[in-house]
């Protein structure tokens, strides 16, 4: 049973920075691309980042880039979005994801194209 277990979100005021986690588990995940996923309240879920889990490639939406770093830590299982000078427009609930057997194909970056989901980690940013 595949598990993802976001935690590292909280309250920060504008230009803050947090770090989340995403401790996986349940599946050999060496053929994967992991993601992070935000939903603000009243608005569609929005993609953030995604890496793959061997090689390390990775993507970062418009709005994150140069601010959020999406990093893997293969040892522990574990990913991470490294979040700098956050914004109030940065508020919302973050998932990590699994785009499962990406292989060769360009990492997905639309939530249906992802099989498991965390339970989701609540950031907060004050202006």
């Amino acid at each position: 049973q595949v598990q993802l277990i976001e935690s590292g979100g909280g309250l920060v005021q504008a230009g803050g920075s947090l770090r989340l986690s995403c401790a996986a588990s349940g599946r050999t995940f060496s053929r994967d691309a992991m993601g992070w996923f935000r939903q603000a309240p009243g608005k569609e879920r929005e993609f953030v980042a995604a890496i793959r889990w061997s090689g390390g490639s990775t993507i970062h939406a418009d709005p994150v880039k140069g601010r959020f770093t999406i990093s893997i830590d293969n040892a522990k299982n574990t990913v991470y979005l490294q979040m700098n000078s956050l914004k109030p427009e940065d508020t919302a609930v973050y998932y990590c994801a699994v785009d499962a057997w990406v292989g060769a194909r360009n990492i997905a970056t639309i939530p249906t194209r992802y099989k498991y989901w965390g339970q989701g980690t609540q950031v907060t940013v004050s202006s």
